[in-house]
């Protein structure tokens, strides 16, 4: 067998998603080298049009999209869905995440997908999830940070809930969605069938406050807001110029914080001796750890504890962030060209596989891939596609 050129080189998927959490599992296998068709409206999908911007691009869309073919079609009408369905006959994976019922309705459920293509995998994300209590209700990634008690864990005691600044739940969602993807592509090299997955946002919620809520229903009793790291230190720290986060409440860390503080005696101090003890002096250590940083910057309060073998990071805003050489020499974030900013960043190479290297392609235009896909795949003649199009079928 010949060697291929990235991981999932050979698989196609179709990617009806909108928003986040559906169209990033879409990227995600992107990136590992599948063929990723986004089936937008015509006009392009919605979120084209959200901020915030890149020079004109939205930095929004093109983190949840870029390596991807785009197809317009209306689903409203008949010709669209029957296109669909001749796609769906030569295609791996299917991605929704319209609410509950809906992919039903339109014809494309799990039975149906099956029909057409017993190998299909249909990949569902929605709110709460395609069974359960709360199915029939919308959401989107707060709803998880919400009900999963991430909101009250949170921060400190006596403050308001909050919401992570970034989209945890769509992203982590995501993975669990790319995750089971390639569990059933693997399964279905042995079964020879496709089948259906269901992940959802609250579920993701849960999977973030899953041992708190062990505890408590082991009568553990309920977390307090702001000490929830246990032993000190493990919080953020401030510098003469911004915050650093020094975390080494593990026991093996104790004897190499206790050099950093230049405190050697509490070593053997019984308040510090076990980590579950320390816990309950840890304002001790805190107050140490702030009097010693408060006499450097940043940068020095890191260098200083690393040189010690204790795990410190910089409290990076977003432009200290986008500075830091990490993610530009990893790959984490990459250049690449764009059709409407030119060139823009998009997150890269999260995997370094030594042979088959990921695909980070471009961000298409709404319906750029449509003559490509529809003549390549289905054989449509140049006059088909457009008709199609004069009938208002695709863009």
């Amino acid at each position: 067998m010949g060697r291929i050129s990235s991981p999932l080189e050979g698989i196609r998927v179709l990617d009806l998603g909108r928003h986040q959490a559906g169209p990033r599992c879409g990227q995600v296998l992107a990136r590992l080298g599948a063929e990723v068709i986004k089936i937008e409206r015509l006009g392009g999908e919605e979120t084209r049009t959200h901020g915030p911007w890149s020079n004109g691009q939205s930095a929004y869309f093109v983190q949840y999209n870029s390596g991807k073919k785009s197809l317009c079609m209306d689903m409203r009408k008949d010709r669209a869905k029957d296109i669909l369905r001749d796609l769906v006959k030569i295609s791996d994976v299917l991605i929704q995440n319209f609410r509950p019922g809906t992919i039903e309705k339109m014809g494309f459920g799990y039975d149906a997908l099956y029909e057409l293509n017993p190998k299909i995998i249909m990949v569902n994300v929605s709110a709460y999830g395609q069974f359960g209590p709360y199915r029939d209700k919308i959401g989107y990634d707060p709803i998880g940070q919400a009900m999963s008690g991430i909101m009250m864990v949170t921060g400190e005691e006596g403050m308001p809930p909050i919401r992570a600044g970034v989209p945890i739940i769509d992203r982590t969602t995501a993975l669990h969605a790319a995750i089971g993807t390639l569990a059933a592509l693997r399964e279905r090299e042995i079964s020879g069938e496709g089948q259906s997955l269901d992940l959802c946002l609250a579920d993701t919620g849960y999977s973030y406050t899953e041992i708190p809520i062990t505890a408590y229903t082991g009568g553990g009793g309920l977390p307090s807001r702001g000490d929830r790291v246990g032993a000190a230190p493990s919080s953020a720290y401030p510098c003469k110029d911004g915050w650093i986060l020094v975390s080494a409440g593990d026991q093996h860390q104790w004897p190499r914080v206790c050099s950093a503080l230049g405190k050697p005696e509490w070593e053997e101090d019984e308040r510090f001796t076990q980590r579950h003890i320390r816990a309950k002096h840890s304002e001790v250590i805190n107050l140490a750890m702030k009097e010693l940083l408060s006499t450097m910057t940043m940068a020095e309060g890191v260098e200083h504890f690393t040189k010690h073998d204790v795990t410190a990071a910089p409290v990076n805003d977003i432009a200290k962030a986008a500075d830091d050489p990490h993610p530009w020499e990893r790959r984490a974030l990459v250049e690449v060209d764009d059709p409407i900013a030119g060139k823009i960043n998009v997150s890269g190479d999260f995997w370094h596989f030594s042979r088959t290297p990921t695909v980070i392609g471009t961000t298409p235009m709404p319906g750029e891939q449509t003559d490509e896909l529809l003549s390549g795949l289905l054989d449509l003649s140049e006059d088909e596609i457009d008709q199609l199009r004069q009938q208002g079928v695709v863009g």
